[in-house]
């Protein structure tokens, strides 16, 4: 009998070790196939150029093939459903913006969606600079103008900004000087810097990549950026920090994810693929360094311990802002 009972429970154990040998062996062979990757900006957009890029540069190291799709929509979340739908082996990854696991879940509870529960992180590749800038027909050169100058001409500023972090930025200081410059929305990147520059709207709080072109020109003036350093592409503009700006501004950042319930020995190796590629000084300098972008490349275990974190900030963010006071 108890001959019997160590033979069954040896049975046990090696019926429990088959799924993880099953996805070390599957581990090795990938990818054997075309990785699908969702990018959730459409052509153009700085999710689209980046996978495109690693996937060109995954392509010419031999590390395999990767197929861009863009997914537009509810600040990532169409292509976030897209991505968790899809088997979880490795094939569908996803690059999602922040707000996508920080605010949209607080926001639109309606939608149904814990990316939480759906996603997998595999790295948080790199993060934004952001500046606040203003058209250069403004004629101010600090906040203080700004201020002054909304007070002159009540009701007829208006700000556009990417995400609620931003949002609930330019709603503090309208509380705090008693102005009322008003957010409109935007489509996109191209149509942010559009409206920038024919003075439609006056200010933006918008990735320095963007606009640094106009910031030369002098066509458009930045009055801060966030960060701890001065960016070397406008390396005149300060830090808010410099100017005296202690509230916290949440960092704007891109993640790649794969479907839950993905093999943790294939996220290691998507992991270690897209930073193979994307760490290459030669890439980092023209797809990364030169657009306002600063690379990150984490663990997936990192990158999923600053989720948490950023989720509490994003609750904070959406109180802050004024616009949802159902939110508790």
């Amino acid at each position: 009998m108890l001959r019997r009972c160590k033979f069954l429970a040896t049975l046990a154990l090696a019926a429990l070790a088959l799924p993880a040998a099953a996805a070390t062996a599957a581990a090795q062979d990938f990818p054997s196939r075309p990785i699908r990757a969702i990018a959730s900006q459409g052509p153009g957009g700085l999710s689209d150029l980046f996978m495109r890029a690693i996937a060109d540069g995954a392509g010419a190291a031999h590390l395999g093939t990767i197929v861009v799709e863009d997914r537009v929509g509810a600040e990532g979340t169409i292509g976030a459903r897209a991505c968790a739908e899809a088997a979880p082996d490795g094939y569908t990854i996803c690059i999602l913006p922040d707000q996508t696991f920080t605010t949209n879940p607080i926001i639109h509870p309606e939608a149904n969606f814990d990316p939480f529960k759906a996603l997998a992180p595999i790295t948080l590749p790199y993060r934004l600079t952001q500046v606040f800038a203003v058209n250069a027909s403004l004629h101010v050169k600090n906040f203080a103008a700004l201020a002054a100058l909304a007070h002159a001409k009540p009701k007829s500023l208006n700000y556009m900004a990417p995400s609620l972090s931003k949002v609930a930025f330019m709603e503090t200081f309208n509380k705090k000087n008693g102005t009322d410059i008003v957010r409109v929305p935007f489509k996109g990147g191209g149509d942010a810097v559009n409206s920038m520059l024919t003075g439609t709207t006056q200010i933006a709080i918008f990735g320095i990549g963007n606009l640094v072109p106009f910031i030369r020109t002098g066509k458009i003036v930045g009055l801060a950026i966030d960060g701890d350093a001065r960016s070397p592409l406008a390396p005149d503009i300060p830090t808010f920090k410099e100017i005296g700006y202690t509230e916290h501004i949440a960092a704007t950042f891109f993640g790649i994810y794969a479907p839950a319930g993905t093999p943790k020995p294939i996220i290691d190796k998507l992991n270690k693929l897209i930073a193979a590629v994307g760490t290459k000084p030669a890439f980092v300098q023209k797809y990364l360094a030169s657009r306002g972008l600063t690379p990150v490349f984490d663990s997936p275990e990192a990158f999923a311990k600053k989720l948490v974190t950023e989720r509490a900030e994003g609750l904070a963010e959406v109180k802050a802002s004024g616009l949802y006071p159902d939110v508790k």
